[in-house]
């Protein structure tokens, strides 16, 4: 398929999906938003796909919500009744909320490529993929306390499980910028490289690296990684108990086994 605000290309197992839009620094319209779920949707049915890579052309990785969007919003809620008005706005951000989190539905894993600036709700989008690297120009900022805003599409939610959350607080109340350095101090990054070039190389080789794993054991360790994060240990152990005693005796295992007894590489069915 093609799209207006991103491009995509599938290659052995692996998808790359590109933000599109470098003449807004990649800041994303409502309708590019819906965009992205649609992509992300898409990928998810695609069994071909075994892991996902998600980058941006141009200047910047994400600027977040292009400004002309609140001004568009006002008008577009009712006018006539406060009450349907809120109600309007609160389906909006709920509706916008659902097109981030089509990346963490996604069954396979997404990994962010952060070059430049990741602004606002480019932060809620990388804070909802797997795991994150950036090139060493990278910087994040929590913007929407400068615009008098609570952050209200993940970035909230999500970010105090991946980074501690004294950190959190702290960011989120300044909107201070965090470079690559101190990203990849707190966990926010796994890494950082030298330039984009090298960051997506990297990426490249640890998507490939996915993609010979099993299919079935890679979508079952988000699947079970996402459960933990939200439920106690002994939740996600019971989770995980149900989880593989309906999928551990699967073809994978057994192709597996006998890959390694054969000291072969395995090969598996999508």
């Amino acid at each position: 398929m093609s799209y207006n605000s991103f491009l995509l290309d599938i290659k052995d197992h692996i998808a790359t999906v590109s933000i599109n839009k470098p003449q807004m620094a990649n800041a994303l319209h409502t309708r590019d938003w819906l965009e992205m779920k649609s992509v992300f949707e898409e990928l998810d049915k695609n069994d071909e796909v075994r892991a996902i890579i998600l980058h941006g052309e141009g200047k910047h990785f994400c600027a977040g919500m292009e400004l002309a969007t609140f001004m568009e919003l006002q008008q577009e809620v009712n006018q006539e009744c406060e009450g349907r008005k809120r109600e309007d706005m609160k389906a909006y951000i709920l509706m916008i909320q659902d097109c981030i989190s089509a990346i963490e539905k996604c069954k396979v894993p997404v990994i962010a490529n952060i070059h430049n600036g990741c602004i606002g709700g480019g932060l809620d989008l990388v804070s909802a993929c797997d795991f994150r690297y950036c090139t060493a120009d990278a910087w994040f900022t929590i913007k929407e306390v400068d615009l008098g805003m609570v952050a209200d599409l993940g970035t909230l939610q999500r970010l105090p499980k991946i980074i501690h959350p004294g950190i959190m607080a702290e960011l989120a109340y300044t909107g201070r910028k965090v470079f690559a350095d101190e990203a990849v101090k707190i966990g926010l990054v796994n890494q950082s490289f030298e330039s984009k070039e090298s960051m997506l190389n990297h990426a490249n080789s640890i998507a490939r690296q996915i993609s010979e794993k099993s299919p079935l054991t890679i979508r079952g360790i988000k699947d079970v990684l996402l459960y933990q994060r939200d439920h106690s240990v002994s939740d996600g152990l019971k989770y995980v108990s149900i989880y593989n005693a309906g999928t551990l005796l699967s073809s994978d295992l057994q192709e597996a086994m006998s890959a390694y007894f054969e000291k072969r590489t395995p090969e598996f069915k999508n």
